[in-house]
């Protein structure tokens, strides 16, 4: 624009010069006058090729904010679609817990027949001696009179154990864990007692009574050390403890798991559930997620 200008001013300057009466079109003059067309012809050129570019600059601005906006785009949906996939793994994986959980419930009820199909073999063969030995083979309870029970006799262990079970897994938890607290009471010393004692706490965790759970969930590792809930036991108590704000107890519990167990099932479900916790196993540092 000061170049324009200028070339304006200098233009008028000529022609002034070239009015004059004193003085004639000199060769200078024309030359002169020749060299500021020409100036001014560059200057026109100049201002287009600079409209253009402008142009185009502002044609690259508006694909760049478009690309960036269609980016974001992208990169939400990404990020929502991520997010949903972790939602599905988590439910998936709680789904698969039960799963699990329902699965050891239906061993422990087969091994509960087979033990019961066991007794009922040993006591026909025990029947079959008597017999060979000539002595009456009747039943007896201690304390009774042979041939007789007591009418407060608790029920045989294999029903009272499987009545308990099928009665939990049909969620009939008050009914099951009254079935459950029975079997304690008569048999607090059989294999599957450990078991029955897991149950009372799953069933006080499942109605939310998440400090009786961990509290009988300590039975099963103290009374019952070596039975086959011990894992489940530490696992669910570790749950238990973090449904009731005491993260650092419940992440102590599940490395604790992990460390004790480390093949089992339950130390995969709490190595994962660590990792939701933005803890790695066998640590209790946090580590939170960048800042978005």
């Amino acid at each position: 624009m000061r170049l324009r200008n200028t070339l304006t001013w200098l233009t008028v300057a000529l022609l002034l010069a070239s009015a004059g009466p004193a003085f004639g079109v000199s060769k200078e003059m024309i030359q002169l006058q020749t060299q500021v067309q020409a100036l001014q012809e560059q200057v026109a050129r100049m201002q287009q090729s600079i409209d253009m570019n402008m142009g185009a600059m502002r044609n690259l601005i508006e694909q760049s904010a478009d690309s960036v906006n269609k980016m974001n785009a992208a990169v939400n949906e990404l990020q929502n679609k991520m997010q949903g996939q972790i939602t599905d793994s988590n439910g998936r994986i709680d789904q698969l817990s039960g799963q699990i959980q329902s699965l050891h419930d239906s061993v422990d009820e087969l091994k509960s027949r087979l033990a019961k199909v066991s007794k009922q073999l040993d006591d026909m063969q025990q029947g079959g001696q008597n017999l060979a030995a000539g002595q009456p083979g009747l039943a007896t309870v201690p304390g009774a009179t042979p041939g007789t029970v007591p009418a407060n006799a608790a029920p045989p262990p294999e029903a009272l154990y499987n009545n308990a079970l099928r009665d939990y897994n049909s969620g009939k938890y008050d009914l099951a864990s009254q079935e459950f607290g029975d079997y304690l009471k008569y048999y607090s010393n059989t294999e599957l007692a450990g078991n029955a004692q897991f149950y009372l706490a799953d069933i006080e965790y499942r109605q939310g009574n998440f400090q009786a759970a961990v509290k009988d969930y300590d039975k099963v590792l103290e009374q019952y050390p070596g039975g086959n809930k011990a894992a489940a036991a530490q696992l669910k108590k570790g749950y238990a403890l973090l449904e009731l704000g005491q993260r650092d107890a419940g992440v102590r519990e599940l490395n604790s798991l992990v460390a004790r167990y480390p093949r089992s099932i339950e130390a995969s479900q709490a190595r994962d559930r660590l990792r939701r916790l933005g803890v790695a196993a066998g640590s209790t540092t946090v580590h939170k997620p960048p800042a978005q």
